[in-house]
């Protein structure tokens, strides 16, 4: 499995004929180049969408219509895609599970909200998600936006995820000490990747605090469109 981080909460997950673009946000993201964009979305076989703010949302209508790939997420909000945007989706719910390409992607909860703007102003757009994602004999932890929540101790117990991809800017989601707080009391991952910092200079621009939290965790501060093995 190569895990790429997009920069802020983008991810490309490859594993074997699933390539999965999480949350992709290309035009605007200031971690992701111009010249870089063909790369980070060629081949993709789904897109795995959390919820609906800007910085999460606002390529993924456009890229299912160019790759002609499904959008996975949130059932309300995929069927409302489904009919107003004629696209193709797979709609779920939190505590359900879909096979995508052979990789297990499981919608969990999370601690955040899920709005988009429009003329009239804002609007719900379904609720706010995370996943576990399990493929080649690893699940990961893959939160979205969120800050530290009770539902963590009953997703680790019961899903194991050995590696978990946390939100970690803080601001807006748990901070890097939040975060690690998290990791250590409902969690026993193997390997972390901290996103959703370093793009903006409200967020956190370092994650040795994580790091500091987590002895003996391999906590990965990952760098635009190189690939972590795992």
């Amino acid at each position: 499995m190569k895990i790429i981080w997009l920069g802020h909460g983008s991810f490309r997950i490859e594993s074997g004929d699933a390539v999965l673009l999480v949350d992709p946000w290309l035009n605007g993201n200031p971690s992701l180049s111009e010249d870089q964009h063909d790369a980070a979305v060629m081949g993709a076989t789904h897109i795995l969408l959390t919820h609906t703010h800007f910085d999460h949302v606002v390529d993924v209508l456009p890229l299912a219509r160019l790759l002609k790939v499904p959008v996975v997420g949130q059932y309300d909000l995929m069927g409302y895609w489904s009919e107003a945007e004629e696209i193709e989706t797979v709609g779920f719910n939190k505590g359900g599970t879909v096979t995508l390409n052979g990789v297990r992607v499981s919608m969990v909860p999370a601690s955040h909200s899920s709005t988009f703007t429009t003329p009239e102003g804002l609007r719900s757009g379904g609720s706010e998600v995370g996943y576990m994602i399990a493929a080649e004999g690893h699940v990961v932890y893959l939160s979205g936006d969120t800050g530290i929540m009770a539902d963590m101790d009953w997703m680790g117990d019961y899903y194991k995820p050995d590696i978990g991809i946390l939100s970690a800017g803080g601001h807006f989601t748990m901070d890097m000490q939040g975060a690690a707080y998290a990791a250590k009391r409902y969690f026993d991952f193997k390997t972390v990747i901290p996103c959703h910092y370093r793009t903006f200079p409200i967020l956190e621009q370092s994650a040795q605090a994580l790091i500091d939290g987590l002895p003996g965790v391999d906590v990965i501060e990952p760098q635009v469109m190189q690939p972590i093995d795992v």
